[in-house]
C-alpha cells in the first residue's frame, strides 16, 4: 500500500524532503544588503528573491542526495528515520533524480541571470556540500568547517550579486556566528545521542562534549569581539540621529548570543531554525537587534 501510495503521489514527501522549514538559513543573502544599506529598492528586491530562489534550489539538491545516500543509516536514528527518503514515502532514485537535475540547473540558470561569480559561488557550494556528503563529514574540524563555510556563502552571495565589498568585520562575525551555531548543534546532536546507538553522524562519537562545548565558546566570543570592533570602529559614530545605534545595538546582539547560548548549553539547540523561530523572547531581541542595526546602518 505504502509502494502504490508513493507511485500515486511522491510530491508531497519530496516537498517535505527539502526541508522547507530550513529555506529561512538562505535568508542570509540578504546579509551583505542590509550591512551596506541597500535593501530599499525593488530591483534590489528582485534580485536577492532570485539569488535566494537559485540557493534554495542548490540546498535542496544537497538533502536530496544526502537523504538517498544515508537513507539505510537513517533508518536507524530516532529520529532521521521519519525524513520521506527513509521511511520509504520518496524512492531512493527519485531522490537522487531530482537532486541531480537541481544541482544542475541552479549554476545553469546563476550563469545566464546573475552575475558570473553569483554561479561561481554557487558551483562551489554544490561542490563543496557533496563532497561533504561523500566523504569531509568523517573529517574531524573539517566537518565543521564544511557548514560554517556553507553559511558564509549564503551571507557572501547577496554582496556579490549586487558587487557590494564586503568588510572583514562583516566576514568574521557571520562566520564566527555561523560556526557558534554549527558546533552549538553538534554539541546538542552529541549529548543527545549519548549512550544511544543508531546515531548517523560517525564523527559524534569521536568528539568529546568538552571540545564541542569548547568550539562553540570560543566561536561566541569571537563573534561579538568582530561585532563590537564593527560597533566601536572610527566612522562608526552616529552624525544625524540622537543615539549612537551602531553602539547600543552591541546589547542586544549579546543578548541574543547568550539568549542561544541558553540552549546550547542545554543540549537543546540541534536545530537552529527551530529555535530561532520557536523561543519568544529570542525572537523579540532578534527584532529589537534588527530595528538598532537597521537604524545603525540608515544613519552611516
Amino acid at each position: 500500500m505504502l509502494e502504490q501510495g508513493v507511485r500515486r503521489c511522491p510530491v508531497p514527501a519530496l516537498v517535505r524532503a527539502v526541508r522547507p522549514k530550513q529555506w529561512v538559513k538562505n535568508s542570509l543573502v540578504v546579509a551583505a544588503p542590509a550591512a551596506a544599506g541597500r535593501l530599499f529598492s525593488w530591483p534590489v528586491l528582485a534580485e536577492l528573491a532570485l539569488v535566494f530562489a537559485l540557493f534554495t534550489a542548490c540546498s535542496a539538491a544537497v538533502y536530496l542526495i544526502n537523504d538517498a545516500r544515508d537513507a539505510d543509516a537513517d533508518r536507524a536514528h530516532p529520529t532521521k528515520r521519519h525524513r520521506p527518503v527513509a521511511a520509504g514515502q520518496l524512492p531512493v532514485p527519485v531522490a537522487y533524480a531530482v537532486g541531480g537535475a537541481l544541482a544542475v540547473l541552479a549554476p545553469v540558470v546563476a550563469a545566464r541571470v546573475a552575475p558570473p561569480a553569483v554561479a561561481a559561488l554557487l558551483a562551489a557550494y554544490l561542490g563543496m556540500q557533496l563532497a561533504y556528503c561523500l566523504s569531509l563529514k568523517h573529517v574531524l574540524v573539517v566537518d565543521l568547517v564544511v557548514v560554517t563555510t556553507g553559511f558564509l556563502m549564503r551571507a557572501v552571495v547577496g554582496g556579490l550579486a549586487l558587487g557590494i565589498p564586503l568588510s572583514r568585520w562583516f566576514l568574521i562575525t557571520t562566520g564566527f556566528g555561523a560556526l557558534f551555531m554549527v558546533s552549538a548543534k553538534r554539541y546538542s546532536e552529541a549529548v543527545r545521542m549519548t549512550g544511544q546507538e543508531g546515531a548517523t553522524r560517525a564523527l559524534l562519537t569521536e568528539y568529546t562534549t568538552g571540545y564541542l562545548r569548547f568550539v562553540w565558546q570560543l566561536a561566541a566570543g569571537v563573534a561579538v569581539l568582530g561585532y563590537c570592533l564593527w560597533a566601536l570602529e572610527e566612522g562608526g559614530v552616529a552624525h544625524t540621529s540622537l543615539l549612537p545605534w551602531r553602539q547600543l545595538s552591541v546589547v542586544a546582539f549579546v543578548l541574543a548570543v547568550l539568549r542561544y547560548a541558553v540552549f546550547a548549553d542545554r543540549g537543546t539547540a540541534g536545530e537552529p531554525e527551530e529555535v530561532v523561530l520557536g523561543d519568544r523572547p529570542l525572537a523579540v531581541i532578534g527584532l529589537v537587534w534588527l530595528a538598532m542595526y537597521g537604524l545603525a546602518v540608515a544613519d552611516w
